[in-house]
């Protein structure tokens, strides 16, 4: 079966999904997207992810053309006509077509793209045994200039992370902020536990309020674990009892491993694992149906 991408209310073949050259999502990341998880014919925290995308928009100025409401049907409308039921959405919306100046006022009309596909970022070995990461020299943009909690299409601050993280031989790392706390990493939120008690450095470090970083911490509240929102250090995080990152490509992710130090024992950690199993719980339960 092709897959079929959902551009401006009519569906086109995988191959033949185009935008303008002129695009100023292409010319200049001026754009906002989510990444959204479906399982088993359910859009996981559809809500939270839509709210996320229309606040991101609004923070640039950019006027999404469709209710939220319409939106959200328009997704479902894109996951029925591929049948799938367990996906990855990808949403997209730009400035749109303009000239090759700056000035947003010469784009008439946004660009909207959902994409739904597949993806695994890391085998399943990583899950079972555990990440190892790094910390790289790539700051984590502060909020005066790209604020993280916009979602947009300009991602070279995560790339350039991306790539230092490759040439170290890993597949994710911890970025600073520019007051040397611990921020997040290149595509994903960080937590530790120490003492039985969670800690994830708070919004003002410069992290993106991720939607799975949200979920474990309604978790935490649930089972009554302690949850800190803190700054963090580096050696914080090298002290920990355990380590785990989340996003909703990677879910969650445990790191054994940090600047060749190892975490607590080296192994992946009880609560951990019990966090993993509580969200796959909640994935059958929180969102909308299609």
């Amino acid at each position: 079966m092709t897959l079929k991408i959902y551009i401006d209310g009519r569906f086109h073949n995988r191959e033949d999904a185009k935008v303008s050259v002129f695009d100023h999502g292409l010319l200049y990341g001026d754009g906002v997207f989510e990444g959204i998880r479906t399982y088993d014919g359910l859009i996981f925290k559809c809500k939270e992810h839509i709210d996320r995308l229309y606040q991101s928009a609004h923070a640039l100025m950019l006027e999404i053309p469709m209710s939220k409401e319409e939106m959200v049907e328009a997704v479902k409308k894109t996951l029925k006509e591929n049948e799938m039921k367990d996906a990855y959405i990808r949403l997209i919306v730009t400035r749109g077509m303009g000239d090759l100046g700056l000035d947003p006022r010469k784009c008439s009309k946004p660009t909207i793209i959902i994409i739904t596909d597949k993806i695994k970022l890391y085998p399943q070995e990583f899950y079972d045994k555990g990440l190892e990461i790094v910390t790289i020299s790539t700051q984590r943009n502060i909020h005066e200039s790209v604020n993280p909690q916009i979602k947009s299409l300009n991602y070279l601050n995560n790339i350039l992370a991306k790539v230092e993280a490759i040439n170290a031989g890993v597949e994710e790392a911890v970025m600073l902020n520019s007051e040397g706390y611990v921020a997040e990493c290149t595509g994903d939120n960080i937590f530790t536990v120490k003492n039985g008690s969670l800690f994830t450095p708070p919004i003002h470090s410069g992290v993106l309020r991720g939607i799975t970083r949200g979920a474990v911490i309604d978790i935490a509240h649930l089972k009554e674990i302690p949850i800190h929102e803190e700054v963090l250090t580096r050696y914080d995080l090298f002290n920990a009892d355990e380590m785990f990152l989340t996003g909703t490509a990677a879910e969650i992710i445990p790191v054994v491993r940090m600047d060749r130090r190892k975490i607590g024992d080296g192994k992946v950690g009880k609560m951990t694992l019990n966090l993993i199993s509580e969200f796959h719980k909640l994935t059958k339960v929180d969102g909308v149906r299609f």
